[in-house]
């Protein structure tokens, strides 16, 4: 999209607009975003349940947040390098593995951090 010039409220308007578009794109195309998507929405309130205090409950949400923005950015990468065609490059292939190593590790600090909460 061009830049649209808007300022102030416009401005924070026409961003939620984009991210609005943005969140239905990946629903619509990332079968990990789906998937990940309906594990927080199964997941927070199963975090609003056992955390016991109000930053336990903050921390389990946020870390299962923290795994669909890490997606998110995963698949902004993919989306780029796809955009560039489907020969095979070395770079392109680094840059796709390392946004997926990026989601292993959003998961697996998202499964200590429960772990942590839950199991002192």
């Amino acid at each position: 999209m061009a830049k649209t010039g808007a300022t102030g409220f416009t401005r924070i308007i026409n961003a939620a607009g984009y991210s609005w578009l943005g969140f239905k794109a990946a629903y619509k195309n990332e079968a990990a975003f789906r998937q990940e998507l309906w594990l927080c929405i199964l997941l927070i309130p199963a975090a609003l349940y056992f955390g016991e205090t109000l930053m336990d409950k903050a921390i389990l949400m946020s870390s299962l947040l923290f795994v669909l923005v890490v997606e998110l950015l995963n698949s902004a990468i993919e989306a780029v390098v796809d955009r560039f065609g489907d020969e095979i490059h070395e770079l392109s292939g680094r840059a796709k593995d390392m946004g997926s190593t990026a989601v292993f590790l959003a998961i697996t600090i998202t499964v200590i951090t429960w772990l942590g909460v839950l199991y002192p």
